[in-house]
């Protein structure tokens, strides 16, 4: 299993230690190829992409508009 997090690199220039995942693309139980858009997470007033690292069935754990933190995990990916 491998985890799907919000890279700690988005909050390089912010201020806030916390953001918002806006929305899935995908819905829990999915299958995803590696580099596929799955999530939207908000940092200050900037969008940021979260994309899928590997192939797999995807399974969601955090929820949208949950507040996040960096690493966070967001959803599991099983090969």
């Amino acid at each position: 299993m491998q985890y799907i997090k919000a890279d700690e690199a988005l909050w390089a220039s912010s201020m806030l230690p916390e953001g918002i995942l806006e929305r899935w693309f995908i819905a829990s139980g999915d299958a995803v190829r590696a580099g596929d858009r799955i999530a939207e997470v908000r940092v200050e007033d900037a969008l940021h992409e979260i994309v899928s690292p590997a192939a797999g069935r995807a399974t969601i754990v955090a929820t949208a508009n949950a507040v996040i933190e960096p690493g966070s995990i967001l959803a599991t990916l099983e090969s």
